[in-house]
This record gives structure tokens, sequence and C-alpha cells, in this order.
């Protein structure tokens, strides 16, 4: 396994960041968070835009699950970003996408200038386009005050349709901008009939909301004050 100071290859593909999400939970700052995207991504990506781009994703989630706006939270990924030996694609791409975003119309012809999304610093780039689009859109185009369609689902909608309708890695896109809306505003943001058709999706929410109870303020410990986890929590998932 490779490490940030020692790397087993020179890969920049996008599997490091697309799994860097859950590094921004249960971590005491947004330098720690960053610092688990990292090495979580440099076991086995070992090129800087491979696992910095996971650093800037674990490091906005951070921001989002504390109650920041979107471009607060990335605007702090990057001031982490600017830190660290390496970023200047990853920081090229990141500033494309926001600049990108911000002019508005959003649509897939706008998403693919930013690439295919097959290396981190791509993949990450274009996640970030399609939420913050998905976000800004909202405010440029409002939806009909008579549909069903608005709130935070309807961001959800649009941000997810736009990070996987192109031609590149959009799975890996799209989990990037689905991490990052559901980061910002909770399982609402996914229309209710996507996720009724969810595969096991019983399962899914069952380690969501453990997940959210371990790296909560009041995570499952013995009554005996030492804060060592209940056996009985430690049961629920025997094989992790």
């Amino acid at each position: 396994m490779g490490t940030v100071d020692e790397p087993i290859n020179d890969s920049k593909g996008c599997g490091g960041v697309m799994r860097a999400a859950p590094c921004g939970f249960g971590v005491i700052s947004v330098e720690v968070a960053f610092d688990m995207g990292c090495r979580a991504a440099a076991l086995t990506h070992g090129h800087p835009s491979g696992y910095l781009s996971a650093g800037v994703l674990a490091a906005t989630v951070w921001s989002l699950v504390r109650g920041a706006q979107l471009d607060s939270a990335l605007e702090l990924a990057r001031a982490e970003l600017m830190e660290r030996q390496g970023h200047e694609e990853t920081s090229k791409a990141l500033d494309a996408a926001i600049t990108l975003a911000r002019q508005g119309s959003p649509r897939p012809e706008q998403l693919e200038r930013l690439g295919s999304g097959w290396t981190g610093e791509e993949a990450l780039a274009m996640g970030v386009y399609a939420a913050l689009s998905a976000e800004l859109s909202m405010v440029n185009d409002p939806p009909n005050p008579y549909s069903s369609r608005r709130g935070p689902a309807e961001i959800g909608r649009r941000g997810l349709r736009l990070a996987v309708n192109h031609s590149g890695d959009s799975d890996s896109t799209g989990a990037i901008c689905g991490n990052l809306l559901g980061a910002r505003y909770g399982s609402t943001v996914f229309p209710g009939h996507w996720q009724a058709n969810l595969e096991v999706r019983r399962t899914i929410i069952q380690l969501a909301a453990d997940c959210a109870l371990e790296f909560g303020p009041d995570s499952p410990t013995e009554p005996d004050g030492y804060g060592a986890p209940s056996f009985q929590w430690l049961q629920r998932s025997p094989k992790a």
C-alpha cells in the first residue's frame, strides 16, 4: 500500500477521490479531513492529482455536514489544497469548475469542457460543477411555484442528471456530485421515487444511520465511562 510520502505508483485515476467522502466524518478539523482523504486515496493512487482531489472532497464534506454553504465549503477546502505540494493541476481544475458554474446555463456540453472524469482532478471538477450549478440554477431559473419539483429534491434532480449525462466516467462524477449534495442537504435532496427504486435500499439506509450515529456527538459506548464501543454496537457489523 502507498502513502503520500512513499507512493507506489504515479496513478491519478478517479478511484481515490470517489471513495473519499466518508473521510469528512468523525474528525476534528478541516485539516485532518483533508489529510485523511489524501491518505485514503494514496493507498492506491500515487500522483498528487490522484490524492489531493480526494483531500478536497473530504474537506468539503467536513464543512458541509457542519452546516456550511457549498461555495464556502469549497473555498475552505481550496485554501487547504493551496498549501500542498503538487496542487497546481487540481487547483486549476477546481477553479475552472467554480468559474464555469457561476456563468450559468448548465448543460452537458459545458460539463465536458472540464474533461471526461477519468482522472481525480477531472472527476472532482465535474462533480463540483454539477452540484454548484444545480444550486445556482434554482436562483437563476427557479421552478414553477405550482410544480412539485422544488426544494432540495429539485436541486438533487438537476445536479445528478447533469453529473451523469456525459460520455466519460459518469458513475464517478455522479457519485461525487451526490456526495456533495447529500452532505449539504441530507437524504431529502434525492427525489423520493429515485430512492424508492434503489437497490438494497434498507441496507444503505441502515448503514447511513449507523454512520451518522457513530461519528456524531453521542456514539454508542459502554456505560462505564471509558468510551469503549458497546458489544451490541460492534455486533451490528460483525464482518467490518
